[in-house]
C-alpha cells in the first residue's frame, strides 16, 4: 500500500498503516498472523546411513567395495549434481563430479 499524500510506502504502526511523512490510515486495522515455528530435527549419522542407498564403489581408504551414496546441487543449476560417497566399512567420504 502506498501513501496517498506523498506516494511513500505505508508501514504498520500501532495497529494501522502509516507513512514517514505523517499520514496515518484512518480505516481498517492490521491483523497479525502468528506463524508456528518448525522444530529442527537433528539426525544422527548412524541413522542417516540406514536410509541412504548403497552402491558398488571402491573406497580409497580401505579398499571396501560398498559405499553409501547421495547427490547434492553444489554448483549452479545448469551444472550436473555432485555425487557423494561414504564407505560402509571405514566411513571415508569422497565426491565425484561429472
Amino acid at each position: 500500500m502506498f501513501c496517498p499524500k506523498c506516494g511513500g510506502l505505508l508501514m504498520p504502526s500501532a495497529g494501522r498503516m502509516a507513512c514517514s511523512c505523517g499520514y496515518k490510515q484512518k480505516e481498517g486495522k492490521i491483523c497479525e498472523k502468528k506463524i508456528k515455528e518448525k522444530k529442527l530435527e537433528i539426525i544422527d549419522s548412524k541413522q542417516t546411513n540406514k536410509i541412504l542407498p548403497t552402491v558398488d564403489a571402491d573406497c580409497e581408504g580401505c579398499g571396501h567395495e560398498k559405499a553409501y551414496f547421495w547427490m547434492l546441487q553444489t554448483r549452479s543449476s545448469d551444472e550436473p549434481e555432485t555425487r557423494f560417497f561414504k564407505c560402509c566399512k571405514c566411513g571415508h567420504q569422497w565426491r565425484e563430479y561429472d
